[in-house]
């Protein structure tokens, strides 16, 4: 006999034969239904006036907490400098790759030169001073991401989470991407 069988003739059994158990159940279900556990009103609306539904919704406002603005915030309490600088670096370089990314694909079709011997070139033609900004430029982000997200990965362990240390670190980071982007110059 198969298992579908036996539970159509178990069905069959108990619809049969109500014991006192299913009729108890039955009979309160019954009594539960009639009970009703919703609750009703009457809904009520008015037609109001430009004028008086602005009047009512200025009373409301007045009754509404103000939100404070970043005014009120002490700036020495707020050590989110370097934080932000970590995602404007990676914005940046995220933004540079798929910018320089689609130039290179599309410069074929355009006659632009963005391979690797004309790009040379002209950074090499070139003032010193230029150069030199330019590497700057393009070291310190580098830098100042690298050894940040150092300082996040700390955070993400839990440490250095005392405010002292967070404002010391957040000096300590910056001092040193300038002097490694400085650094790199001389490579």
């Amino acid at each position: 006999m198969s298992a579908q069988r036996v539970g159509i003739t178990a069905l069959r059994r108990v619809t049969a034969t109500p014991s006192a158990f299913f009729t108890q159940n039955l009979a309160k279900s019954i009594v539960a239904s009639s009970i009703s556990t919703s609750q009703s009103r009457a809904i009520a609306t008015e037609r109001l006036t430009p004028d008086d539904a602005h009047t009512i919704l200025s009373q409301q406002r007045l009754k509404r907490p103000v939100s404070p603005h970043l005014d009120i915030y002490d700036k020495k309490q707020t050590y989110f400098t370097a934080s932000i600088w970590q995602r404007f670096t990676g914005l940046g370089f995220s933004g540079l790759l798929y910018g320089y990314s689609i130039a290179y694909l599309v410069a074929p079709l355009t006659g632009l030169h963005l391979e690797s011997a004309s790009l040379v070139a002209a950074f090499g033609a070139l003032p010193v001073a230029v150069k030199g900004g330019l590497k700057f430029l393009v070291a310190w982000p580098f830098v100042f991401h690298a050894i940040n997200g150092v300082r996040h990965a700390a955070y993400d362990m839990a440490w250095g989470f005392k405010k002292t240390t967070i404002l010391r670190s957040g000096w300590y980071i910056w001092g040193a991407s300038v002097v490694g982007a400085l650094a790199c110059l001389m490579l």
